[in-house]
């Protein structure tokens, strides 16, 4: 899962959020300096990363994938995935996609002191290209993927992914929405336990 999904499973404590934000940049231990709420957030993240990998409906979207793109399939799917979250929110939530997100980014704001060196230098980016509000179009996801792939230099090939994107839209979108149903119940499960 990308950026939005991990936001939106988080729940509505804003540190669990920005735990599950800035997870990936936090290797081992190296959390524990950080708030209690926010820890748990990247607890969360490790969690989520680790179940979706697995989870064969997401390993079923990657084959989709794996001989063009290898081993950033997964990274792809992720991407794909946070797409048909932004698409299709009005079914998982009440609060509409952009006060969801501006709010999330007031929250970096009102905590940019806790937040990571890395997380403080993406964030300007991510504001003014409001990225988590370009998921919900393919031209968005093209953006991004593309963004990405000059990440890798370019050796990713990544860019061209929106390719399949179009050409496999509905079983990808089938297989979010089975996925997507899934990984709810075990994060609220999760978040459950945590607390």
């Amino acid at each position: 899962m990308n950026f939005l999904a991990h936001i939106y499973l988080s729940g509505e404590n804003d540190l669990i959020k920005i735990g599950n934000f800035m997870a990936d940049g936090i290797r081992g231990k190296q959390f524990e300096h950080f708030p209690d709420d926010v820890q748990k957030g990247i607890i969360l993240h490790r969690f989520i990363d680790t179940y979706t990998d697995s989870h064969v409906v997401f390993r079923q979207s990657t084959k989709r994938l794996h001989e063009k793109y290898h081993h950033y399939a997964g990274v792809i799917v992720d991407i794909i995935y946070d797409h048909f979250l932004a698409k299709n929110w009005t079914k998982y939530s009440d609060e509409k996609l952009e006060e969801f997100i501006n709010r999330f980014y007031n929250s970096l704001h009102h905590n940019y002191s806790i937040l990571t060196e890395k997380t403080q230098s993406l964030m300007p980016y991510m504001i003014e290209r409001n990225w988590l509000l370009s998921y919900q179009t393919v031209e968005g996801i093209h953006q991004i993927l593309t963004q990405m792939d000059r990440r890798s230099k370019n050796i990713s090939k990544m860019q061209f992914a929106s390719v399949e994107l179009i050409e496999f839209y509905n079983e990808f979108e089938q297989e979010f929405t089975i996925f997507f149903e899934d990984i709810q119940k075990q994060t609220k499960q999760k978040l459950l336990l945590e607390n």
